[in-house]
C-alpha cells in the first residue's frame, strides 16, 4: 500500500536553500540564521501545525521580516523620554548618519596630513569642550557607571603615569611608598546619595571593587559640611558629590553643595568629584532642580561625570569633564584602557553634542498646543477618549518631575496587540488603561498609530477603498500634511 504520510512531502533542506529569497536572504543573514529558521518550519511541518505545502512560503515570510540584528524598531508611546528598556536616547538623524560613516575604515587614531598614529576621541572632545567652556579637558569611556569606577580609582591617589604628583599634590603610591605613607582609599559620601542604579547594581558596591572604602556621613536626609570635615583623615582619598537621579528625599532635608566641599577640598588638598549622572550642559527650565555641567564645574569640582545616552540624547558612554591635570590623570590610568569606547560612539556623541537638536530634546520641549491636536484627532479616529497625562523623563533624570501633557485612552487589550503588530508600538498600561502618548512618536509617524489601531479594529487604511475608510485616510493626510503624504510612501513600502 502506498505511503501516504504527509511528512514525507516536506522540502528537503537543499532544495530550499535553492530557493532565490533564500538565496538574496544570505546578504543579511549568516547561514547558521537561515538554515534555523528553515530546521523551524520543517519541525511545524512534521508536527502538523503547517500544511507541508505551506513550508516553502513560510520560510520566506520568516525570512523577509527578519533584519540582521534581533532588536526590533519600536514607537516608544509611553511618555517616557529617557527609556531604559527601550534603549534610553533615540540619536538624531544626524548621529545615525554619523555612525554609518564611521562604521567603515576611519581615521580614529591617525592624522591623515603625516600619516601617523594620532590621539584618539579627539573630534569628540573638541566638541564636548566647545559645548562646555568651563571644561578644560575631557574623555569619553563607555557607560557611566565605567566613568565613575576609574575616576574615583585614578583619583585615589599616586604619582601620574609620567611621575608627576597628583592633582592636588599628593605624592603617594598603590599600597604603601617607599617613605611609608599609606594610600588613602577612603572616598567621602553622603549616606543620602548611596544610589542603587538599574538591574540591582549598586554605586557603594561598584566603587569599593576598586579596593576603596566608602565614608558614610551625615544620613538619609541630612547631611551637612561638617560631617565631611569631621570624616576627612590621613586615609581620605577624595570627596564624592552624587545626584540623586532617580529618586527624591522631600521633607526634612539638607545637603551639601559643591561650592561648600570645594572649600573643603582646598583645605586638605582632595580632589572633588560630581557624578550627576543624567547628562545636562546647562540649565533646562523645565527642570528647574536638575543639575548641569557648566554649573557644577563653576562651583568648584574638579571632574563631572555624565551618562550620554540620557538628557544629552546620545549614545551609551561615561563624559568626564573637568580640570585639565584631572582629566589627564584619568585618561592615564590603566583602567581607561579597559573601558575604551569605540568608533561609532566617538562619532555618535561629537555628532550629538555638536547640534543639541535631537529627539530628547525635542519631546522635553515639544509645542503642548500642537502636541494636544494631534492627540485629538488620534482619539477621533481611534475612537478613544483624550486624558491628561503627565510625562516623564524617565531614565535616571528629573526624578518626580511631571511633564505636563495627554494621551488618548484605549482599551487595555490594545497594548499587546500594538506591540505584537506590524510595526511595533509600546504604550502605557496604567490601571486597566491603554494609554497613547505621542510626546516620543515623531509627527511624521502618526500614520502609523493610526493604521495600527485601525487594524485592531478591522479597518485597512493603507489598502483603503473608496468610501468611509478612504475618506478617514484623506483626513489624515490633510492633518498630517507632508507627514501624511511619507507615511503613505512608507505604507506602500511595507
Amino acid at each position: 500500500m502506498a505511503d501516504t504520510d504527509p511528512r514525507r512531502s516536506i522540502p528537503r533542506t537543499d532544495s530550499l536553500l535553492g530557493l532565490p529569497e533564500v538565496i538574496d536572504a544570505g546578504q543579511r543573514l549568516s547561514q547558521a540564521t537561515i538554515k534555523a529558521i528553515i530546521l523551524d518550519a520543517q519541525s511545524a511541518a512534521r508536527a502538523g501545525s503547517i500544511p507541508t505545502a505551506e513550508v516553502a512560503a513560510t520560510i520566506v515570510r520568516h525570512l523577509s521580516s527578519r533584519s540582521a540584528s534581533s532588536l526590533t524598531p519600536v514607537l516608544n508611546a509611553t511618555g517616557i523620554i529617557v527609556h531604559t528598556n527601550l534603549g534610553r536616547a533615540p540619536l538624531s538623524q544626524a548621529a545615525r548618519e554619523a555612525v554609518a560613516d564611521a562604521a567603515g575604515y576611519v581615521d580614529v587614531e591617525m592624522d591623515l596630513e603625516t600619516g601617523r598614529r594620532s590621539k584618539r576621541g579627539t573630534g569628540a572632545t573638541q566638541a564636548l569642550l566647545r559645548a562646555c567652556p568651563g571644561a578644560e579637558d575631557a574623555l569619553v569611556v563607555n557607560n557611566g557607571a565605567a566613568a565613575l569606577l576609574l575616576a574615583v580609582t585614578a583619583l585615589r591617589g599616586g604619582p601620574t603615569a609620567d611621575g608627576s604628583r597628583g592633582a592636588h599634590g599628593r605624592a603617594v603610591t598603590a599600597g604603601a611608598n617607599p617613605g611609608g605613607e599609606a594610600d588613602p582609599r577612603e572616598i567621602i559620601v553622603s549616606r543620602g546619595e548611596l544610589v542603587e542604579i538599574g538591574a540591582g547594581f549598586r554605586l557603594p558596591d561598584l566603587m569599593t571593587t576598586t579596593g576603596a572604602r566608602l565614608q558614610e556621613v551625615g544620613t538619609t536626609n541630612r547631611t551637612h559640611l561638617a560631617d565631611y570635615a569631621e570624616a576627612i583623615g590621613t586615609d581620605t582619598a577624595s570627596l564624592l558629590k552624587v545626584h540623586t537621579s532617580n529618586f527624591r528625599v522631600e521633607g526634612f532635608t539638607a545637603a551639601v553643595e559643591i561650592s561648600q566641599l570645594r572649600e573643603l577640598a582646598d583645605e586638605h588638598e582632595l580632589p572633588l568629584i560630581a557624578d550627576l549622572g543624567s547628562g545636562l550642559f546647562e540649565p533646562d527650565p523645565h527642570l528647574p532642580d536638575e543639575p548641569d555641567i557648566a554649573s557644577a564645574l563653576a562651583a568648584g569640582a574638579d571632574v563631572v561625570i555624565v551618562s550620554g545616552d540620557k538628557l544629552l540624547g546620545g549614545p551609551q558612554a561615561g563624559l568626564i569633564l573637568g580640570r585639565r591635570e584631572a582629566v589627564a590623570r584619568i585618561a592615564k590610568h590603566p583602567l581607561a584602557r579597559a573601558m575604551r569606547t569605540d568608533k561609532l560612539t566617538l562619532a555618535a556623541i561629537e555628532s550629538t553634542v555638536a547640534n543639541m537638536q535631537n529627539p530628547v530634546h525635542e519631546a522635553l520641549h515639544i509645542n503642548l498646543d500642537r502636541l494636544k491636536e494631534r492627540t485629538e484627532f488620534l482619539a477621533e479616529l481611534a475612537f478613544g477618549t483624550v486624558v491628561a497625562h503627565d510625562g516623564r523623563v524617565g531614565g535616571g533624570g528629573a526624578p518626580g518631575v511631571p511633564l505636563p501633557g495627554w494621551a488618548v485612552e484605549l482599551p487595555e487589550s490594545y497594548a499587546a496587540d500594538l506591540r505584537t503588530g506590524e510595526t511595533a508600538i509600546v504604550a502605557r498600561v496604567h490601571q486597566g488603561r491603554c494609554l497613547i502618548d505621542l510626546r516620543c512618536v515623531p509627527e511624521s509617524e502618526d500614520f502609523r498609530i493610526v493604521d495600527a489601531i485601525a487594524r485592531i479594529q478591522g479597518v485597512d487604511l493603507v489598502n483603503a477603498e473608496p468610501g468611509e475608510n478612504g475618506r478617514l485616510l484623506d483626513r489624515l493626510k490633510r492633518h498630517l500634511g507632508d507627514g501624511g503624504k511619507r507615511n503613505e510612501r512608507l505604507g506602500e513600502q511595507d
